[in-house]
């Protein structure tokens, strides 16, 4: 999901007195700091040891923006501009939090007085900004949004406790994976590892009573506590529902590559239209060749398209996977890229496989033209996992394990695997949403039926893979780890997986799309 110009990890420990280490991201690149100190040194005061045990690794702010769930339409641009604004924001905030580890450690105070009450600050206006937009086309101010302003520091292990490395109980959207199962029930097994990390290739001493900072090449993750040997994950896929005599039983597959053209923005033209670097992050994009923040209908509709079916101008985009080994890649300076905690080489999938699916309970509607469906939350660090759906796995063990909250550490020769299965049911009459969520929904896991008058429709699902070379975990630390892109002060956690979409066809293509599903055909 995006956020503004409008979408982000933890520990490393080294022996040294409370200083600062900062890893400068390019030439001219922001400034990531990272905090070490060592409660083990001779000369550490208690004072010092104090502030770097409550210290703060990232900030965690309300989403305003998924507590709007109705915008009047004349005030949606006002609103998804002033939404980019709090994006915006938090990401400028994080960035000096990150910068600022000595002033940290000398002032307990410091982020509270010199980060978090001017952002509350900040956000306030915004806020009262966006009450105003709704007043002036006479909507009734959203009361809803009042005390939402104010932000909180969460340390290390809060945020590996929220969305990273442990068991998160049994996360079911109802999805299933492109071969054919059910990927609820995530149970991330593992051990839980708060260890220590180092990305850049050299070597760090662990220090287990050290204060957690939040690692990673940039400085903001991913973190040893992320990763988990998928061989010693307990099976957790559970069997998907039972198709019923009505069920839609076909597919149909478009090939659309896999982005070897490096069709990249840091936009997003769902949640932050019209505002540049609105994600914050990459997205690989396939299918529709021309979206960016300033795309409208008609644009996509003169797009072009990476589809083998010139008739699928649909826009499928995601973030880029990096591997952190040290290395940066074209937009080591730029926003989006290192400038914003993004960095190391980016990835280009294997395989991309995009598959429309039906319903087990019934036929399925042609999807609406421009229908737009985001899946996951790029947030989950600061939201919980409730919008969660991110899935990992490796080759060989998809049928067995799903991970929501680390990523899989394959054995040799098998492939990393990202799946997503997309929300299949729609309201029958918005393209969009005010929060991009209430218009689509996904079944009841256990019938696959949808509820509330919904009806069904082709379910999107892709599956993406890589080949990534094993991290290795030793004494705590993490090498050559990789991680998806996100807003920095989501720390890149596994959960913070996403997905977007656009359906835009010609020719009948939605409805040819629903025919084979309904009538049980396996179509490309």
């Amino acid at each position: 999901m995006g956020r503004n110009t409008r979408k982000r990890r933890s520990p490393l420990a080294v022996r040294a007195v409370a200083a600062s280490a900062a890893l400068a991201i390019g030439g001219g690149g922001l400034i990531w700091a990272n905090f070490y100190a060592s409660a083990h040194e001779s000369n550490s005061s208690p004072n010092t040891t104090k502030a770097a045990a409550a210290q703060v690794a990232t900030i965690s702010c309300p989403d305003v923006g998924q507590k709007l769930t109705s915008v009047p339409a004349n005030a949606k641009s006002n609103v998804d501009a002033e939404l980019a604004t709090l994006d915006k924001q938090i990401t400028e905030a994080y960035a000096r939090l990150a910068s600022s580890r000595q002033a940290q450690a000398n002032d307990a105070g410091f982020v509270q007085n010199a980060i978090l009450s001017p952002l509350k600050d900040k956000r306030s206006a915004v806020i009262g900004r966006i009450k105003i937009d709704f007043t002036r086309v006479g909507a009734a101010a959203p009361t809803m949004l009042d005390g939402l302003a104010a932000c909180t520091g969460t340390t290390a292990n809060q945020a590996q406790t929220t969305a990273g490395g442990q068991n998160n109980g049994q996360q079911n959207n109802g999805q299933q994976n492109n071969n054919g199962q059910n990927n609820g029930g995530q149970n991330n097994g593992g051990q839980q590892n708060n260890g220590q990390q180092n990305n850049g290739g050299g070597a760090a001493t662990a220090a287990p009573s050290a204060p957690a900072n939040i690692g990673g090449q940039a400085g903001n993750g991913p973190v040893a506590a992320d990763f988990v040997d998928i061989t010693k994950v307990a099976p957790n896929v559970q069997g998907k529902p039972q198709k019923g005599a009505n069920a839609s039983r076909g597919t149909f597959t478009t090939a659309c590559g896999v982005n070897a053209n490096k069709n990249f923005n840091t936009d997003n033209v769902i949640v932050a239209p019209g505002v540049t670097n609105g994600a914050h992050h990459l997205h690989d994009y396939v299918g529709n060749q021309k979206v960016n923040a300033f795309s409208s209908n008609q644009t996509f509709l003169q797009g072009g398209t990476s589809c083998q079916n010139k008739s699928d101008l649909s826009s499928y985009y995601w973030p880029v996977v990096r591997i952190q080994n040290g290395t940066q890649d074209f937009d080591q300076n730029k926003d989006g890229g290192g400038k914003e905690g993004n960095v190391g080489k980016i990835l280009t999938p294997v395989s991309a496989q995009i598959k429309y699916v039906g319903s087990p309970a019934s036929k399925v509607v042609a999807m609406p033209q421009f229908l737009r469906i985001i899946t996951g939350d790029a947030k989950t660090t600061t939201n919980g996992l409730a919008n969660a759906n991110a899935h990992w796995s490796c080759t060989g063990f998809e049928n067995k394990v799903q991970l929501t909250s680390q990523y899989p550490i394959c054995p040799q020769g098998s492939k990393v695997v990202r799946t997503f299965a997309f929300q299949s049911c729609w309201d029958g009459q918005n393209i969009d949403s005010a929060n991009h969520r209430t218009h689509v929904a996904f079944p009841d896991p256990a019938s696959g039926v949808c509820g509330n008058g919904f009806k069904a429709i082709p379910q999107l699902t892709m599956r993406l893979t890589y080949n990534i070379a094993p991290p290795t975990i030793q004494n705590g630390v993490v090498k050559n780890a990789y991680a998806v892109d996100g807003f920095p002060e989501q720390l890149h956690k596994a959960a913070t997986d996403h997905d977007d979409f656009i359906s835009v066809t010609t020719g009948g293509l939605a409805n040819k799309i629903a025919n084979c599903l309904n009538t049980g055909k396996q179509c490309r």
